[in-house]
């Protein structure tokens, strides 16, 4: 097995706990649907959000479906000028014997176009 890492991101309509518990859930859902993963497999996941993003921690989410031997963390993404509003980040280091382009990345609603130069 490699230490590999897997992006993703997703945005909320609104910056309540329901929407980020429901949009966080189903990014790492889809994250690791798209690479067959489980839970032992993932070694750590960092969150970021945007500034406009504070009803709840990202982690939080996470714990809720299931990642709570997982160890998480959460940050503020950079106030970049012209930036996504709105917008929750993942990064997840995995234990996988797949190879970078075989890794599927996952970016959902607003954020699909953010990196289209990641294979998805």
């Amino acid at each position: 097995m490699t230490v590999r890492a897997l992006r993703g991101a997703t945005t909320v309509d609104e910056d309540t706990e329901a929407q980020v518990t429901e949009r966080v859930q189903e990014l790492l859902r889809e994250v690791m649907d798209h690479n067959g993963l489980v839970e032992d497999d993932i070694i750590s996941i960092v969150f970021t959000a945007t500034a406009d993003v504070v009803s709840m921690f990202p982690a939080t989410a996470a714990r809720g479906i299931g990642f709570g031997a997982v160890p998480l963390l959460c940050a503020a993404e950079i106030p970049v000028p012209g930036a996504m509003p709105l917008c929750v980040r993942v990064l997840l280091h995995v234990d996988t014997d797949r190879s970078r382009q075989e890794l599927r990345h996952v970016y959902l609603h607003g954020a699909k176009g953010l990196r289209d130069d990641l294979p998805g």
